[in-house]
């Protein structure tokens, strides 16, 4: 048997030749043996990840890395209690990503729509129904209206047959297939007539066709096994904390060396020099980040969670706030996918149609006001035509309307509703006596009907409006048949042409009333000398709340495009419509980037916002340009096309309704809702996420680097150090770590989302906030050492160490609980924000104060801690010297701010 990637190419009897088949199908004992030669017709589901799998990822966060050196340091120089107190930190942190990364699994399991799709085939001459798992090549599929073509085929007969592709081409209107076409070169998956494609749905008519691919070897499987081959790449705040984590990593190490050093030189014992350096260690390492970074974002996958986003990966939330380019698959994204009337043209007059989908929720207007087919009687007329010539089912719940057969027809069943028409009544009064079948050479439908007129039969024809109006000598107006002039003809031929600049697809509407049923059904027969009644115009339309998230895009500096399979005039009229595109020099086809460079594709990128009749590798070429021009980069979509692009993205979104699992499961994000609003809202969520990461990062650094500070003039000074490691470890662990959590779940700022995206290799701490960590950071260490020294000259250097390190140690929770509330803002005041406007912040400090005061006066604790009672004296100094960072904060806040 002969395999070949250009089926299409070939003829039905050289495909059937090939497969070693016949139209009757393959035997039973040949179907068994090349089952077990190609293997079920299926893709394999995407494995979860094992669970030792997520706890090495944990483990191999260069953040972690750090602490479990420091744990192993401790452990070395028999600090135990250090050892234990950082274990139980990567443990915990470990804990909370793997659980909710778990929870995100779970919501996409309970998205996935589990089935085993059957299929009719021809097995040993015979017509019977099997699993489509089961199907092989060479096998003969029957299709009919309403069917999952299961497999790859070459069509070998064809009636009437239209298929939707729009899952693997992202052309939203079904198409029309022809078993007898026949291509030399090479043609796009969208044009190529001859050819059904697995997962795509039969909208409309009936054929046959012989199994070609089945599995990975199909269109699909082959998008499927494009996505193992597109690496995952890190998260740009994965990039920015491993960058943290190797200046931390240097930044030990040079102090560790330096404190060594300066020891060998005061002629110190080497080991305590060590011991100190692990303390100083202890205090640059900020061992409380991974865990708040990662309660953060927990917290932030559930907020998003509640606005419809399932995010599946921590990491990603941020992401989301980074964006600069939003990339979305036109149909069933940015528009309904379905189709929808917008405008009728009748008795020489343009009627607009509102409401959109499959919903008769909407009405029909002439100069703004409401007609219906009482009001104009040629309305009633083609709103008939539009019904009767009509093979699709409405159903109209009272929560929503859904259609059943081609989307065309489900969109004139819809526009005969809106002008007033019953379907049900119509159906009921009016039967269907003759038909003469819609095809692709004639491009009409005819059917015939007793008892519209009176004792008369009437065909009514519906098509292509060039050829319909070409065959018309009639013309209907005001209800009154007449000649149909030039002038009026022409008028029908610039309103059709008029309608197809607005991207809309359309249709024309004749009859043609006979005495009695012909006796001859024929085309030549019927279809001529007809009587013109009017047009319709229809297009997916955009989903309504589309354009104002847009509108926020650009306002929050994030660039939208489209990216479709579907037809460049209708692709660049919705861009149009939502805000997209301003001119038709901003859109692009497919086919031309296939005839370009990297480079090339690079630059188009920067200006082109309309990416039209694109293949799933066209998307990624887009995507792939983008990121190497460094835009953080979103792709939306649903369909199994836009898969490879999903993964390729710096953010990949699916939609959860009417999104394919190979997207879902692609995808970082899901929208539950389908709503690509909802997209925007995830953005300013990831924005809020990272402008509070990066304050409380800011604060713990310069927590951190006071300590370190503090640390360190001691020793220059050759004084007893002011802090040892278990007090620097419940600070970095419990004092910074509450007012931390409560800094990341701060409100975002008003203005967040008119702010343009920050730049992508802009550093956690960036020049601003740098310059305050700075300043706090000395200024925490001048408060602190301020207090260590009093302690000291009250209670002598030797004898009263433990008192100046009790004072030492409350000074500087007291500054860093104090500083908490100035981090809120870079530079707005506690007052401007309102003190107590963070009530979690204000719990968070009152515990973190407490806290002290339970290991400072309880007796085994304090022992443990190596504190000692304070009395008045002694905190009146301590608060004395808390307020030095905070009112230098705000100072300095307000010189910066006057300063803009």
């Amino acid at each position: 048997m002969e395999k070949l990637d250009n089926w299409y190419n070939q003829s039905v009897e050289d495909s059937l030749k090939s497969l070693e088949t016949s139209k009757d199908g393959l035997s039973t004992e040949v179907a068994t043996k090349r089952l077990d030669e190609f293997g079920r017709n299926e893709l394999k589901k995407e494995e979860k990840k094992p669970f030792i799998q997520k706890l090495k990822d944990q483990l191999l966060d260069p953040m972690i890395i750090i602490l479990l050196v420091a744990a192993v340091i401790s452990a070395a120089v028999g600090e135990s209690r250090d050892t234990i107190i950082i274990i139980a930190i990567v443990v915990v942190n470990a804990f909370l990503s793997i659980n909710q990364e778990g929870k995100a699994e779970e919501a996409i399991a309970a998205l996935q729509k589990m089935s085993s799709p059957k299929a009719k085939i021809l097995r040993d001459g015979d017509d019977i129904e099997i699993d489509s798992a089961e199907i092989v090549p060479g096998d003969i599929v029957i299709l009919e209206t309403g069917d999952i073509v299961p497999a790859d085929l070459r069509l070998i007969s064809s009636s009437n047959l239209h298929i939707d592709e729009s899952s693997l081409t992202g052309e939203s209107v079904p198409v029309e297939k022809d078993s007898k076409a026949h291509y030399d070169g090479k043609m796009e998956i969208g044009d190529r007539e001859n050819m059904a494609y697995s997962s795509t749905i039969v909208t409309y008519g009936r054929g046959m066709g012989v199994v070609v691919e089945t599995g990975h070897g199909t269109e699909i499987g082959k998008i499927a096994t494009s996505l193992s081959t597109v690496d995952d790449e890190q998260t740009p705040l994965q990039k920015k904390l491993a960058k943290l984590s190797k200046t931390l990593g240097i930044f030990v190490i040079v102090i560790c060396v330096v404190v060594m050093a300066v020891g060998v030189l005061f002629k110190n014992d080497p080991l305590e020099m060590f011991m100190t350096s692990i303390s100083l260690a202890v205090a640059a390492v900020p061992e409380g980040l991974p865990a708040i970074v990662t309660i953060v974002l927990s917290i932030g996958m559930s907020k998003m969670a509640a606005r419809h986003a399932i995010v599946k990966k921590l990491l990603a939330v941020e992401t989301l706030g980074t964006t600069t380019v939003i990339c979305s698959d036109k149909t069933g994204t940015l528009t309904q996918n379905e189709m929808t009337v917008t405008k009728a043209f009748t008795d020489g007059k343009v009627f607009e149609v509102s409401g959109t989908g499959y919903s008769p929720k909407g009405d029909v207007t002439l100069d703004g006001e409401k007609v219906t087919v009482e009001d104009v009687e040629n309305l009633e007329v083609l709103s008939s035509i539009a019904a009767l010539t009509n093979d699709a089912k409405l159903k109209i719940s009272a929560d929503e309307a859904t259609i059943t057969g081609d989307p065309t027809e489900g969109a004139l069943l819809t526009f005969a509703e809106k002008s007033g028409k019953s379907i049900d009544e119509i159906n009921t009064k009016i039967e269907r006596i003759e038909e003469i079948p819609f095809d692709s050479d004639r491009k009409m439908m005819t059917t015939f009907h007793d008892k519209f007129i009176k004792d008369k039969v009437v065909s009514f024809t519906k098509g292509a409006p060039d050829i319909i109006i070409s065959k018309c000598n009639k013309i209907l107006i005001d209800g009154e048949i007449k000649d149909f002039t030039d002038k009026e003809r022409e008028l029908a031929l610039s309103k059709n042409t008029e309608f197809a600049r607005e991207a809309l697809r359309c249709l024309a509407y004749a009859f043609r009333v006979h005495d009695k049923m012909p006796g001859e059904i024929s085309s030549e027969n019927i279809e001529n000398e007809m009587v013109f009644v009017g047009l319709t115009g229809m297009i997916d339309p955009a989903r309504p709340e589309v354009k104002a998230a847009i509108y926020e895009c650009r306002t929050a500096g994030i660039k939208p495009i489209m990216i479709t399979g579907d037809y460049l005039e209708t692709g660049l009229a919705i861009a149009k419509e939502l805000g997209i595109a301003e001119s038709d020099d901003e859109a692009i086809m497919g086919r031309e980037l296939n005839e370009m460079s990297p480079e090339e594709i690079r630059e188009i990128v920067k200006h082109k916002t309309v990416f039209t009749r694109v293949s799933p590798e066209n998307k990624v070429q887009i995507v792939t340009a983008l990121k190497e021009n460094g835009h953080i980069t979103a792709m939306t979509g649903d369909g199994v096309n836009d898969a490879p692009a999903i993964k390729k993205a710096d953010i990949g979104i699916a939609m959860g309704i009417t999104g394919t699992d190979v997207a879902k499961s692609t995808a970082e994000v899901i929208l539950t809702d389908d709503n690509f609003a909802t997209i925007v809202n995830a953005v300013e969520e990831g924005r809020i996420i990272y402008s509070n990461i990066k304050k409380f990062v800011a604060y713990l650094l310069s927590c951190n680097l006071g300590e370190v500070f503090i640390v360190l003039v001691a020793i220059l000074l050759d004084l007893p150090v002011p802090l040892i490691p278990i007090q620097l470890l419940w600070l970095n662990l419990v004092t910074d770590s509450f007012p931390a959590l409560a800094l990341g779940v701060e409100q975002g700022e008003a203005d967040i989302m008119n702010e343009p995206p920050r730049d992508p290799d802009e550093a956690i701490i960036d020049k601003e906030i740098r310059l305050t960590v700075i300043i706090q950071s000395v200024a925490i260490t001048v408060a602190t050492l301020l207090a260590y020294f009093v302690g000291l000259k009250w209670y002598g250097v030797d004898a009263g160490v433990n008192h100046a390190r009790t004072m030492a140690f409350s000074t500087l929770i007291i500054c860093e609980l104090l500083r908490a509330y100035s981090s809120r803002s870079i530079d707005k005041t506690v007052f401007e924000l309102g003190v107590f406007s963070n009530k979690k912040l204000v719990v968070a400090t009152l515990v973190s104060f407490l806290l002290m005061l339970v290991v400072i006066y309880v007796p085994f604790l304090n022992e443990a801690f190596g504190l000692m009672n304070l009395g008045p004296k002694e905190i009146g100094v301590v608060i004395g010297s808390s307020l030095i960072p905070v009112v230098a904060g705000e100072i300095q806040k307000k010189i910066r701010f006057k300063q803009k």
